[in-house]
C-alpha cells in the first residue's frame, strides 16, 4: 500500500488546536483532562478520549509530535488509514482505562497527553517492522528496556507521570498490529512475545495483586482508604469556601478585582 500519512497528519492538526486552546484556557483544559472522579462520580466518558488531545506545555506537546512524525507514517502507509487510526484511539483509549483501574480510589488523579497512543504507534511498528531501530537499538530491544523502565516507574511512583498508561497503550498497540496484520507472527514472533507475555503479566499483576510488586503510589497507602464520595463531599465543601471568598471580594473591591483564575472558577461554578 503506498504511502499517505494523511490521518497521522490529521491528528497532528487536530491535537494542536486542541492543545492550544488548554492552553489558552484552564476552564477549557478542566473540561477535556482525565479525571477519575469527573469519569467515575460525573459519568463524563469523553475524557477518556479528549485527554489525549491536550497537553501540559508546549515541550510535552512537541514530544510526542514529533515521535509520531518518526513512527506513525511507515505504520499508516502500512496498515491502511482506518486501521492506523483505530489502533491509535485504542491505545489512547486503553492507556486511559488502565490508568482509571490503578487510581480508581484516588478521585483526584489526572493526566493529560497522547503517550498512550503513541507509544501504542511505536510498539506496532516494532511489531510491524522487525528491522526498526531506535537509539541505534534493534526495535524489541529498545521496546524491552522501556517496559522495564515503565515497571520500575509504577513501582517506584516517584515521578508524576502516567507510566501505566504508557505501558497500557504499548501493549494494545502491539496487539491490534498483529490482530491488522497477523502475517508479522511469521517473522517476528519471539521478539513479539518477549515484549508482549511480560507487559500483560505485569499488568494483570497491578490490576489483581498489587500487594506482590509492593508499589509505592498513592493507591496502595492506606491512609487514603477514603471513598469517592467522601472525596466529593470534601472537594464540594472546598468549592462552596472559594465561591463564597470570591463573592466576598466582588461585594468589597468590586468584580474587576477578580484575577483571570477567579475569573474563570466563578465561571465554572456559575454553571455547576
Amino acid at each position: 500500500m503506498g504511502f499517505s500519512g494523511f490521518v497521522s497528519l490529521l491528528i497532528i492538526g487536530v491535537t494542536s488546536i486542541i492543545s492550544y486552546k488548554g492552553f489558552a484556557s484552564s476552564s477549557y483544559y478542566a473540561r477535556l483532562e482525565f479525571e477519575v472522579e469527573k469519569v467515575l462520580v460525573y459519568r463524563d466518558y469523553k475524557r477518556l478520549i479528549t485527554s489525549a488531545f491536550l497537553h501540559v506545555n508546549w515541550q510535552h506537546f512537541i514530544f510526542n509530535m514529533v515521535s509520531l512524525l518518526f513512527f506513525g507514517f511507515g505504520l499508516e502507509s502500512e496498515l491502511g488509514p482506518l486501521k492506523y487510526f483505530a489502533l491509535y484511539m485504542l491505545s489512547a483509549m486503553g492507556g486511559n482505562l488502565l490508568a482509571l483501574i490503578i487510581h480508581r480510589k484516588n478521585p483526584s488523579y489526572s493526566s493529560v497527553g497522547s503517550s498512550g497512543a503513541i507509544n501504542g504507534v511505536i510498539f506496532a511498528a516494532i511489531a510491524t517492522f522487525p528491522g526498526l531501530h531506535i537509539f541505534f537499538l534493534p526495535g524489541w530491544i529498545f521496546g524491552v528496556l522501556f517496559i522495564l523502565f515503565s515497571v520500575y516507574a509504577i513501582r517506584s511512583g516517584k515521578q508524576n507521570i502516567g507510566h501505566e498508561t504508557h505501558l497500557a497503550g504499548a501493549l494494545i498497540g502491539m496487539f491490534f498490529a498483529i490482530i491488522f496484520k497477523p502475517s508479522i507472527l511469521q517473522y517476528n514472533a519471539i521478539p513479539l512475545l518477549l515484549l508482549f507475555l511480560p507487559t500483560l503479566a505485569f499488568m494483570i499483576i497491578i490490576i489483581t495483586k498489587p500487594q506482590l510488586l509492593m508499589v509505592n503510589n498513592y493507591w496502595f497507602m492506606q491512609k487514603y482508604n477514603y471513598t469517592v464520595d467522601d472525596y466529593y463531599n470534601a472537594k464540594r465543601q472546598n468549592h462552596q469556601q472559594e465561591l463564597d471568598r470570591i463573592l466576598d471580594k466582588i461585594n468589597q473591591r468590586g468584580i474587576n478585582s477578580l484575577s483571570r483564575k477567579e475569573r474563570e472558577s466563578l465561571e465554572e461554578f456559575s454553571k455547576k
